[in-house]
């Protein structure tokens, strides 16, 4: 026997393109007893659509069963998130990114020191040939001890025009 009507309409039922009725008409052919052995690999899908969709039926209680179960469950409250707890995750971002790029300045002064510099070579000892022969300390309190002789001692107007 010809099955080429079948093959076509399964041919359009797998591209999405038959109606309802020939999709009728595809489980009617699939549910009967003697089916081809080249179309046997369709017929759980047919009949299984047939039985399935009894099956799925909702019961006329759903609805009560539902409902009832909604109303045992007590309302969800909404926490209340402070500020702090917001900003958590930004803070420690902010932070690491911190801490991030402390290392990795304090990681570059090593590679970056010239030994033409004097404060940057210091250690903590006393090197003479660092030591040009001048210091800051004694330039600042000679520089003090200046003023405070030219303005004790009016003597010189010219200085004193220069302080002014």
């Amino acid at each position: 026997m010809d099955y080429k009507y079948i093959n076509q309409l399964l041919d359009r039922y797998w591209r999405g393109e038959t109606s309802l009725e020939e999709e009728d008409i595809l489980r009617a052919f699939f549910s009967q007893e003697v089916i081809p052995a080249e179309l046997r690999c369709y017929v759980p899908l047919f009949r299984y659509e047939a039985t399935e969709s009894k099956a799925d039926v909702l019961g006329a209680d759903f609805d009560a069963k539902l409902f009832s179960a909604i109303a045992d469950r007590k309302p969800v409250k909404a926490r209340v998130i402070p500020m702090t707890q917001r900003l958590k995750p930004l803070l420690k971002a902010a932070a690491t990114v911190a801490i991030l790029l402390t290392l990795g300045n304090a990681i570059q002064v090593p590679f970056s020191r010239t030994n033409d510099d004097p404060i940057s070579n210091y250690d903590g000892y006393y090197k003479p040939e660092l030591d040009n022969g001048t210091n800051v300390a004694i330039g600042d309190s000679a520089m003090v001890d200046t003023l405070q002789q030219s303005l004790a001692e009016p003597s010189n107007t010219a200085a004193m025009s220069d302080i002014k």
